[in-house]
């Protein structure tokens, strides 16, 4: 290797570190504001809360249902708000929040219960990945998929 090439090498590592020590990552308050934005998620969807889902969906959310259905951010909302899908009951365990930049990746087991407009109610347990970026200071639902445990 030439010598000038090495310093190219060189200078590009130093600019590399350099760089990342100027953007410290993720902290562990991104992470608990990641949590809370879950969390608020989850009674925006008991309440069918319309503003409140839409302020923590992003525009091109992509909802992934166990069965294999995909909504838009208007039909996941749409679909809540209707109660054509209602929850009663959601509870999130065994939640891991993992971070890169502006974006985090949320798994956990989804148990709750959901009610049809006839009233009949069925107890869902299922598995959900989903992807959170934040956006003008705030964490929104970037893509979600559920899975059969």
């Amino acid at each position: 290797m030439g010598l000038q090439r090495r310093r190219a090498t060189v200078a590009g590592a130093a600019a590399t570190l350099l760089a990342a020590a100027g953007n410290p990552g993720p902290s562990a308050e991104d992470s608990a504001a990641v949590g809370q934005a879950v969390d608020a998620l989850t009674k925006a969807m008991i309440e069918a809360d319309r503003p409140r889902l839409e302020s923590l969906t992003a525009d091109r959310l992509s909802y992934g249902h166990w069965s294999g259905r995909v909504e838009n951010r208007k039909e996941f909302v749409d679909n809540l708000v209707s109660r054509a899908s209602a929850f009663r009951r959601i509870e999130s365990n065994d939640q891991t929040v993992s971070l890169a930049g502006d974006e985090a990746i949320v798994r956990h087991l989804f148990a709750g219960e959901a009610v049809n407009p006839a009233g009949q109610v069925t107890p869902v347990r299922i598995g959900v990945s989903q992807v959170w970026q934040k956006q003008g200071g705030g964490w929104k639902l970037l893509a979600r998929q559920a899975y059969r445990l």
